[in-house]
Order: C-alpha cells, then sequence, then structure tokens
C-alpha cells in the first residue's frame, strides 16, 4: 500500500468513527503513520479528502452490489440481491460504510461539505435499480404498476433508512434487514413471485 492509499484509508476509518468536525489531518495522518505534510500535499483539504474517501468507499459497494446483481435470473432476484449485498455491505468489518452515512445524500450533516460529487455517484446507484425494475416488469417477476424510477428512489431510501437504524439506533429490533428485504419484496413482486417470510 503506498501512503497514499494508507492516508486514504486513515481517512475512511476516521471520518466513519468520529465524523467530518472530529477527524484532522492530524489524527489522519498519525492513523496513517505518515508525515503531517503528506496528507495535505496529496489531498489539499480536509473536504477534498473526505470527498475521496466516501468516493472510494462508494466505487467498492457499487462494484460488489453489481457483481451480486450480475447473479440474478429475474429484474425482482436483481433488486432483492441488490438489496441483501447493501444491507450485508454496511456490516462488514473494513468496508468503511459508516463514511457513507455521513456524507451520502441522505446525510443530514451540517458541515458545510460539498455532496454534489458524491450525489452524482450515487446517482448510479439509482439507475442500476431503475434498469432491474424495469427488467423485472418487462419479465413479469416486479408488478406492471411500478414506476421504475420512482421506486428505484423509493428502495434506496429504504435501504439507506434501514442501515441508518441497524447502525445508529441502540434499539434495532432482531432480524431487522431480513425484514426490511422482505417488505421490499413484498412492495415489488407479481403475485408468486413473493417469497416467504424470514423465519
Amino acid at each position: 500500500m503506498t501512503k497514499k492509499e494508507a492516508i486514504l484509508k486513515a481517512a475512511e476509518e476516521l471520518f466513519g468513527e468520529l465524523g467530518y468536525t472530529e477527524t484532522t489531518f492530524k489524527k489522519i495522518a498519525a492513523r496513517a503513520g505518515v508525515a503531517l505534510g503528506l496528507v495535505a500535499h496529496h489531498y489539499e483539504n480536509k473536504e477534498k479528502l473526505f470527498i475521496a474517501a466516501g468516493l472510494d468507499v462508494l466505487s467498492d459497494l457499487r462494484q460488489s452490489l453489481r457483481e451480486e446483481m450480475a447473479k440474478a435470473n429475474n429484474g425482482l432476484e436483481g433488486v432483492l440481491h441488490f438489496a441483501r449485498r447493501y444491507l450485508e455491505f454496511s456490516l462488514e468489518e473494513g468496508s468503511h460504510f459508516m463514511v457513507l452515512i455521513r456524507c451520502s445524500p441522505f446525510s443530514d450533516m451540517k458541515d458545510n461539505v460539498n455532496k454534489e460529487t458524491i450525489g452524482a455517484k450515487f446517482t448510479e446507484l439509482y439507475t442500476d435499480l431503475q434498469n432491474c425494475i424495469a427488467l423485472g416488469i418487462e419479465d413479469g417477476s416486479i408488478h406492471p404498476e411500478v414506476d421504475p424510477e420512482t421506486t428505484s428512489y423509493n428502495v434506496l431510501a429504504n435501504l439507506s433508512g434501514s442501515v441508518r437504524t441497524q447502525l445508529l439506533h441502540p434499539y434495532a429490533p432482531p432480524k431487522f434487514y431480513p425484514w426490511a428485504l422482505r417488505f421490499i419484496e413484498r412492495s415489488l413482486a407479481n403475485g408468486n413471485h413473493a417469497g416467504n417470510p424470514p423465519e
């Protein structure tokens, strides 16, 4: 791992753990084991490093989601593979998913950070979902009255809310993620394509 990569990984860890305001170049340099000036040399300022950290995690997430969607036999399965992987990724140690919670378009972060770049990247997730939903309508696995564009936003908002509840809420109910998946499936499934509830 290069020093620049070490800085980025340290930033992902710290932004996820501490948030934007509490994370400093000094803390990042200490975590990465590099000189303080090297952090500024590679990333100029904290906002640019924050955005770079979010984009790096988002890129890993999207690649993982697309690999799972490719295994689907129909549109509904594609949506469910996407949703399941999104939730699994949020729990994986080393995924640094908390950075996405801090800098996603759904974040309520008060800091004056320009999140347009991250928002544009999140749009790719909506597009992937929208394509799966359109395919599901075409192949009959998703109810024909579903609107692909609006529904892609609803599904991702549901997933984002579920992740925030699981990771930030001290009283998330047991089997919360399986039931979140079940909710999405029942909302979209056309007739006998709906599966069984979680055990």
